[in-house]
């Protein structure tokens, strides 16, 4: 297995590309599935997620070709079943995004019930029981969603209790072929969502409320779509992952290819520790600060605070002069970076959904364990000013969502390596 070995980098400086979206990416290759022509996707973030999806569409007979890493063209006239198998789906939950596109249009698929999440249960009821709504019966049997809709999928009010990424684009999306309209209420507002939203309304689905937790979606009524070339935006969590490393050495680096609107609870909340900014039309440089100030962070559904972003701003945290409280409110066990960070000398406690962390806490370099995808990146922040080397392992979890992590911070003077052990 591959391991990370960063040695303490005291300031790091230059600039990066920021690449496209992973939670963006996911749902653009799903809804290629609606589409009747072939559909070219420029700007995918070079990562295991998307080549997990792509995979999986290619088992359902999408003709996927890839024209470099970050481009492919898609052609999905010829799909040879609809069956989401689990070999595929458990390696990612994100993969329950065919689930609406499939239903849609072949008004029957079976989607594997994806496997565990370490970060906490990501319950897909609230998907079943929209497409019910639309008109779906749906069984769970033998591990599987079996979803069928004789008629067609048809327009309803769809009330989610409780806001989600992945429900409400699986929601658009068979939305998009269903008849009649279809209401939304307290729909997903993240960049991500509203980017899928766009790509329908260009290929000539009308939809309503962008932006806002309401969504109006009039369906084709089951007549495929006509996709414009899609570039995916820029990933804010890689850019605010970057922008903690700046901040925990107190450095000043350069961000190329962001979308600064995406960024405002990032930002303020650095500006809030004692970080200014230069922004420009698609770049973003942040400035060293006099000193760090301590902070509260409540996570929260866009705009506020992502949960994303938690674990990075935790390792910021010890540096920070004084006493900083995080509260997650969305995953129950989004707190399993902790001890990975006591081990490399963080002072912080854990009561229920809250972290006290007191700084300054002096860190020294060991051996620590990814254990999910944000929790990785945190370790990497932390590492930069850990006394020594810290061998960060299991970043298998890294390589789901980061594109070519250590050649970027490579490039900003950090000392890094991969090695295998």
């Amino acid at each position: 297995m591959d391991y990370l070995q960063i040695h303490k980098t005291p300031k790091i400086q230059g600039s990066i590309s920021i690449s496209g979206a992973k939670n963006s990416a996911l749902p653009i290759l799903a809804a290629t599935l609606l589409s009747k022509n072939e559909v070219t996707i420029s700007n995918l973030p070079d990562v295991a997620d998307v080549k997990t999806l792509a995979k999986l569409l290619e088992h359902l007979g999408v003709n996927l070709e890839w024209l470099n890493p970050n481009t492919l063209k898609a052609q999905a006239q010829n799909i040879v079943h609809t069956k989401a198998i689990y070999d595929i789906v458990r390696k990612m939950r994100a993969s329950i995004l065919v689930l609406g596109p499939l239903l849609a249009r072949f008004r029957h698929c079976e989607v594997s019930l994806p496997g565990g999440c370490a970060i906490g249960a990501r319950p897909v009821d609230l998907h079943i029981k929209a497409m019910e709504k639309m008109g779906a019966g749906i069984q769970i049997k033998g591990g599987y969603i079996t979803a069928e809709a004789k008629g067609g999928l048809k327009g309803a009010d769809i009330l989610f209790d409780k806001i989600t990424v992945t429900g409400s684009e699986n929601v658009i999306m068979a939305a998009a072929l269903a008849q009649g309209t279809t209401h939304i209420i307290n729909a997903a507002k993240e960049p991500e969502v509203v980017q899928l939203c766009e790509i329908l309304v260009q290929s000539g689905i009308k939809i309503e409320g962008i932006g806002t937790n309401e969504l109006s979606i009039e369906g084709s009524g089951g007549e495929l779509l006509d996709f414009n070339p899609i570039e995916v935006i820029p990933d804010r969590i890689e850019a605010g992952t970057y922008l903690c490393a700046a901040a925990i050495t107190n450095s000043s680096i350069t961000l190329e290819r962001v979308q600064n609107t995406h960024l405002g609870a990032i930002t303020d909340k650095l500006e809030e520790i004692g970080f200014s900014f230069n922004k420009h039309d698609t770049s973003l440089t942040i400035l060293p600060a006099e000193k760090l100030k301590p902070f509260e962070i409540i996570t929260t559904e866009y705009p506020g605070f992502p949960t994303d972003m938690q674990a990075q701003f935790m390792a910021l945290a010890t540096q920070c002069e004084g006493t900083s409280v995080i509260e997650e409110r969305l995953f129950e066990n989004r707190f399993m970076h902790v001890s990975e960070l006591q081990r490399l000398g963080a002072d912080i406690s854990l009561k229920g959904n809250h972290a006290t962390v007191k700084g300054i806490s002096p860190l020294v370099g060991a051996d620590v364990m990814a254990t999910d995808l944000r929790a990785s990146s945190a370790l990497i922040v932390a590492a930069l000013v850990s006394e020594g080397v810290t061998n960060i392992h299991r970043i298998y979890h890294l390589d789901r969502g980061y594109e070519q992590i250590e050649k970027k911070l490579l490039g900003l003077g950090v000392n890094i390596t991969r090695l295998k052990s």
